[in-house]
């Protein structure tokens, strides 16, 4: 897919945007929604921790006019890139993000906040179809599980390091 940056102009395209990644995180959220705010503190926390490992995270903002999507973007104080497919919430149904989620299973409304995983190793080169198979997250993030999940993808192993009041990181 190939969608409008939220900052700065031009697009992004997302096979070209996974190049040279080791997994790339695609969040759909919406500005309005209470789970997307639950996880934007942990999403940027993954961003800005593992991309120097090869993680990619991308944004896609969804159901809002793209002035309010910016506004809560800054106010997140987010550094991964977005990118936005609707600017109305009457867009929903029409969107590629809610046919993709309820071909997924997802039953909820809206979808927000909705993961995508995807190894660029395993995309097709060109064509349609990015990947058949893909992890998803239909919802909030289990901050635990999600880490593991990614640091095995990089290749960091599934252990999740932790700070200890000493001020050492611990590997549990």
């Amino acid at each position: 897919w190939t969608y409008k940056n939220l900052k700065g102009g031009g697009e992004t395209n997302l096979r070209q945007f996974a190049r040279g990644k080791k997994l790339v995180m695609v969040v759909y959220w919406a500005p309005w929604c209470p789970n997307w705010r639950h996880d934007v503190a942990f999403v940027q926390e993954m961003h800005s921790k593992y991309a120097k490992d090869g993680l990619a995270v991308i944004g896609v903002g969804e159901y809002d006019p793209v002035d309010r999507m910016k506004q809560s973007y800054e106010q997140s104080k987010l550094t991964f890139p977005s990118v936005y497919e609707s600017a109305a919430s009457s867009e929903r149904l029409t969107t590629v993000h809610y046919a993709q989620r309820t071909a997924a299973g997802d039953t909820r409304k809206w979808g927000s906040p909705w993961y995508v995983f995807l190894e660029p190793s395993k995309l097709s080169s060109e064509g349609e179809v990015l990947a058949s198979k893909v992890a998803v997250v239909n919802g909030e993030l289990i901050r635990p599980e999600a880490e593991k999940f990614i640091r095995a993808k990089l290749g960091l192993g599934g252990a999740v390091a932790t700070a200890e009041k000493t001020g050492e990181i611990e590997v549990c």
